[in-house]
């Protein structure tokens, strides 16, 4: 496994994918973890198979070039012909037209995608995976945390002290309240950029509070993830520039909330946008091995139909 960088075709726009090696560490944080929640425990070990992960944030560039269809306008304007690949891609469920500008004046190019709902983010995963033949989705929780500790045991990647996270993150005292362009901060020991602040990032979990309880044991869970199967909550890590230090740790677990969408003017609410989750987007991984079809459908979108569109 090697970096990689990805142009999405018909594009300038690209991204660089970083390896994340495969092993058994341990999920959640200890007892005596200062600022701990009830819901990061109990510790328990979990075996991730390798794969790859965004070395930032999904950004706005990348993320317009799938919602807007620059794509197809562009390979239109280019006069390609269309592919196989290229009519699957048109073919995936695009966002509506957003009924406010959603980066609320805090910046554009460079700048990490915000206000998506889940849905959103596993139909730009869906349509990347489409347009570029590789399989893309959002990690799911165990993954995440993986990655971002990257074989750390501390509260944060870069040990236990909160006043280093000046070096590491955008949070409430640092970021002038708002988000900042990705990738200006020091890296984890991995190679990830604003694993902790910015943005929250999306996983593909429900959030169910008491979710590590049935880990018991020594032996490693595999591939553990709670598949939703309500609308609200659903897991966000990481922390944001709108968070305390407590919320950016390793182990936090954060969850989507109705009010989220408190502000949205439509009726019914948009199934694609959350007005009110300025602090929330999302980055993209790869699996090492790609796995079947009806796997690859069931993590991007669902085996039966997904909440959201159920009235």
């Amino acid at each position: 496994m090697q970096p990689y960088t990805v142009t999405i075709p018909y594009t300038d726009v690209n991204f660089d994918m970083v390896p994340i090696p495969g092993g058994v560490y341990t999920m959640g944080s200890p007892e005596d973890e200062a600022d701990r929640q009830d819901d990061e425990g109990p510790q328990h070990p979990v075996q991730i198979e390798p794969f790859w992960m965004g070395k930032c944030e999904v950004t706005w560039d990348e993320y317009d070039t799938y919602r807007y269809k620059l794509d197809t306008q562009r390979r239109l304007l280019m006069g390609e012909d269309e592919t196989e690949r290229d009519k699957k891609a048109d073919a995936v469920t695009r966002p509506t037209k957003e009924y406010t500008d959603m980066t609320f004046g805090m910046g554009h190019d460079g700048y990490p995608a915000t206000c998506m709902t889940q849905l959103a983010a596993k139909s730009y995963c869906e349509w990347l995976t489409e347009i570029t033949g590789e399989y893309y989705r959002l990690p799911t929780e165990a993954e995440w945390e993986y990655a971002c500790r990257a074989g750390t045991t501390s509260a944060y990647s870069f040990g236990d002290n909160p006043d280093d996270l000046d070096d590491y993150a955008w949070y409430w005292e640092n970021s002038d309240e708002q988000y900042q362009k990705v990738g200006q901060k020091k890296p984890n020991p991995w190679g990830l950029h604003d694993m902790h602040g910015n943005v929250a990032e999306w996983c593909l979990d429900q959030y169910v509070p008491d979710f590590y309880t049935q880990f018991k044991g020594d032996k490693p869970a595999v591939f553990p993830v709670a598949v939703p199967k309500t609308l609200y909550p659903r897991v966000v890590r990481g922390g944001s520039w709108d968070d305390d230090p407590d919320y950016l740790r390793s182990a936090s677990r954060q969850k989507s909330d109705p009010l989220w969408k408190v502000r949205d003017p439509q009726l019914p609410k948009s199934m694609w946008y959350h007005t009110d989750a300025q602090h929330v987007g999302f980055r993209v991984v790869r699996p090492l091995k790609r796995p079947s079809e009806e796997t690859i459908k069931k993590n991007i979108m669902y085996p039966d139909p997904p909440p959201e569109l159920v009235k």
